[in-house]
C-alpha cells in the first residue's frame, strides 16, 4: 500500500488538461502536404479510395498498384473525412483529422480505463490514522490525469501521431480495447460492447497477426486477473470481435472480386506489413537500440511501477487488474513488434497505452529525488531544444549567426525562408506558457503527484507546437514531393502515352498520384518509365529487348541519395 494525503491527489484544472491534449493532438495537422515516407502511403490510399470505386474501397491500394496496404478502416475513415471537409479544409488537411479521432479517441479511453482501476481497492492508498486520505474518486481521476501526461510525455509520439498510417487505427483499437476490458469489471455489458468495438478496429486495421495476438492477450488477461468478468461481457464482446473480423472477408464476397484480388486482399491480410515465422533479430536490434528514447519517460516509470505493485501483497501481486490487464496487452504488442519483419518508429506506437496505464501508478510510490531529476531533465532539455529551434528559424529569417545560415542553405538548397506572423505570435505564446510553467514549478513545492509530470508534457507540447509553427515550412519543404512532382509535370506535358512506376517507391507513387494528374501504373507495356534506379531500368530494356533514353533526372532538395528518373521507352532497332 502506498500513503498519500488527500492533498497530494488534487487534480490538475481540466481546462489545462484539456488545452494541453488538444493543442498537442491537433499541431502540425494543417497546411502542409503529405510527407515521405508513411504518412504519404496512408495519404495515398485513402486518396485513391476518395477517387476510386467499390474496388478501391474493398481492397485499400494505391492508384495503378494492384498490392494491398492491408485492412481498410483506416482507409475508410481517412477518405470518408475528406468528403466531409475536404472541400473546406483541403483533402490533405481533412485526411488528417483521420489522425487527430485515433488520437483523441486514444487518450480519452487511457484517461478513463485508468481512472476505473484506480477506483479499484486493491489500489487505495493506506487509511490514515487522523483521516485525511484521498476518496476513490480524487485518487482514480488524479492517476488518469497521470496516465494521460504520459501519454503526451512520450518523446516518440510527438510526429508519429501526427501522420495518416494505420498504426494510429490500431492505437485506438487496443486503447479502446483496454478500457473495454477495464469497464467490464462493473459494467458487464458496457464493457463487452467496447472491447467488441476494440477488438473491430483493431480487426480492420492491422493484419492477422496484430489482431490474434490482442484477442488472445485479452483472454489470457481476463482468465489471470484476480477481478473476473462476468459472462455478459464475454457475450458481448465475443460477439461483437466475431463479426469485426468477419467484416471485410464477407465483402470480398459480397463485391464479387474476382479471385486475383480477393488473393491480394487475403495475403494483405495475412502480411501487411510483412511478417515473419520466428522474431526477427532486425526487429530486435531496432527495438533494443531506439525503444528507450521513444518512450521516454514512460518505460522507467512503468518498471518502477511493476516493480512495487508486482510484489504487494495487498494488490494480488501480478493478478491485480493495473497490472494484469495492461501488461498482458502490452506483452501482445511487443510479441508482434518483434515478429515484423522489420520493425520502425511506426510500430512502437502501439506498445504505449498499456504503458501509460502501468506507469501511471508509479506516481504515488515516487520518491523525491527521483521526481526532481525528471523535473530537471526535462525541464533542461526542452529548453535547450526550445531555444536551438528559435535560434535556427532565426537565422531561416535573418541570415544571423552567419554559420547555422549557411548551412541551412547548404543541406535545402532552393528554400526560401518567410516571416509567418501568425506561426511567430503562436509561437511566442507557447514559449511564454512554458516559460510560466517552468517558474510555477520552481518557485514552489507542490505536493501533487501528477507534478514530476507537468514539465515533461508541457515540453513535449512545447517542442512539437514550436516544430509546427517555426519550422513547419522547412520540414515541409524538406519531406514533400511537391517540388519534384510540379517539375516533372511540365517535362512531360505534351508527351502521350502512359508511365510505369513498376519501380517506384509506394511513397512517391501515393505522392505523384496526388500532386500530378499523370497517367501512372505499374504496366511494363507503358512507353515511359519512372524509377529512383539506372541498374533497374537497363536490366528492364535488356531482358525486354528495349531501348531506353533518360529525359529527366531530379531529387528531393533535401534528399542526396534518392534519384528520380524518367525514361523513354522504344523497341530496339534491328541490326
Amino acid at each position: 500500500m502506498v500513503k498519500l494525503t488527500a492533498a497530494a491527489t488534487t487534480s490538475i484544472p481540466r481546462i489545462i488538461i484539456f488545452a494541453l491534449t488538444i493543442v498537442y493532438g491537433l499541431a502540425g495537422l494543417f497546411a502542409r502536404d503529405p510527407w515521405k515516407n508513411e504518412d504519404a502511403i496512408g495519404f495515398g490510399g485513402m486518396w485513391t479510395l476518395r477517387h476510386g470505386q467499390a474496388l478501391d474501397w474493398i481492397v485499400p491500394h494505391l492508384a495503378g498498384r494492384d498490392i494491398s496496404l492491408g485492412s481498410p478502416f483506416p482507409y475508410w475513415l481517412g477518405a470518408t473525412l475528406m468528403d466531409l471537409f475536404g472541400p473546406f479544409i483541403g483533402m490533405s488537411n481533412a485526411a488528417r483529422l483521420y489522425s487527430a479521432v485515433c488520437f483523441f479517441a486514444s487518450a480519452v479511453a487511457i484517461w478513463y480505463a485508468t481512472y476505473l482501476l484506480g477506483r479499484r481497492q486493491e489500489v487505495q492508498p493506506m487509511a490514515l490514522a487522523v483521516g485525511g486520505q484521498p476518496g476513490r474518486k480524487n485518487y482514480g481521476m488524479t492517476l488518469a490525469d497521470g496516465a494521460l501526461l504520459i501519454f503526451l510525455a512520450c518523446v516518440g509520439l510527438a510526429q508519429r501521431a501526427h501522420e495518416t498510417t494505420p498504426m494510429m487505427a490500431q492505437l485506438m483499437g487496443i486503447s479502446i480495447v483496454l478500457y473495454g476490458t477495464v469497464r467490464g469489471l462493473d459494467k458487464p455489458w458496457q464493457g463487452g460492447l467496447w472491447t467488441g468495438l476494440g477488438i473491430t478496429i483493431v480487426a480492420l486495421s492491422s493484419n492477422l497477426t496484430l489482431s490474434l495476438l490482442i484477442v488472445s492477450s485479452t483472454i489470457i488477461a481476463v482468465i489471470a486477473s484476480n477481478a473476473k468478468l462476468r459472462f455478459r461481457w464475454t457475450l458481448t464482446s465475443t460477439v461483437l470481435g466475431l463479426i469485426g473480423f468477419a467484416i471485410w472477408p464477407a465483402l470480398w464476397y459480397l463485391g464479387n472480386l474476382t479471385p486475383e484480388w480477393r488473393h491480394i486482399a487475403e495475403e494483405g491480410w495475412r502480411n501487411m506489413p510483412e511478417m515473419r515465422a520466428t522474431p526477427s533479430i532486425e526487429s530486435l536490434g531496432f527495438l533494443s537500440v531506439n525503444f528507450w528514447a521513444y518512450a521516454w519517460p514512460v518505460w522507467p516509470l512503468a518498471i518502477i511501477s511493476l516493480a512495487h505493485w508486482g510484489r504487494a501483497k495487498e494488490a494480488g501481486q501480478w493478478r491485480a487488474p493495473h497490472l494484469c490487464i495492461p501488461l498482458s496487452l502490452f506483452t501482445a504488442c511487443l510479441i508482434y513488434v518483434l515478429f515484423r519483419l522489420e520493425a520502425n518508429e511506426h510500430d512502437l506506437i502501439i506498445l504505449i497505452p498499456s504503458l501509460s496505464i502501468i506507469a501511471a501508478f508509479s506516481l504515488p510510490i515516487l520518491k523525491r529525488d527521483l521526481i526532481s531529476f525528471i523535473d530537471w531533465f526535462a525541464m533542461f532539455s526542452f529548453t535547450i531544444i526550445a531555444l536551438a529551434i528559435w535560434i535556427i528559424w532565426l537565422a531561416k529569417v535573418t541570415g544571423y549567426p552567419e554559420t547555422t545560415a549557411a548551412n541551412l542553405a547548404r543541406l535545402l538548397p532552393g528554400f526560401q525562408a518567410q516571416f509567418d506572423y501568425i506561426g511567430f505570435i503562436v509561437a511566442i505564446i507557447i514559449t511564454g506558457i512554458w516559460l510560466a510553467i517552468v517558474r510555477w514549478r520552481t518557485s514552489r513545492a507542490p505536493k501533487e503527484i501528477w507534478r514530476c509530470l507537468i514539465i515533461s508534457a508541457s515540453g513535449t507540447t512545447l517542442m512539437w507546437v514550436l516544430l509546427m509553427t517555426l519550422w513547419l515550412p522547412t520540414i515541409n519543404y524538406a519531406k514533400t514531393y511537391r517540388y519534384v512532382s510540379d517539375r516533372l509535370e511540365t517535362i512531360i506535358a505534351n508527351t502521350p502515352g502512359c508511365i510505369d512506376t513498376s519501380n517506384l517507391g509506394s511513397a512517391q507513387l501515393a505522392s505523384f498520384s496526388y500532386f500530378t494528374k499523370l497517367p501512372l501504373r505499374d504496366d511494363p507495356s507503358c512507353n515511359l518509365m519512372l524509377t529512383h534506379s539506372s541498374l533497374e531500368a537497363k536490366a528492364y530494356a535488356s531482358l525486354n529487348k528495349k531501348k531506353i533514353e533518360l529525359l529527366w533526372e531530379d531529387r528531393r532538395a533535401s534528399d542526396r541519395d534518392e534519384r528520380l528518373r524518367l525514361y523513354q521507352i522504344t523497341p530496339a532497332s534491328k541490326e
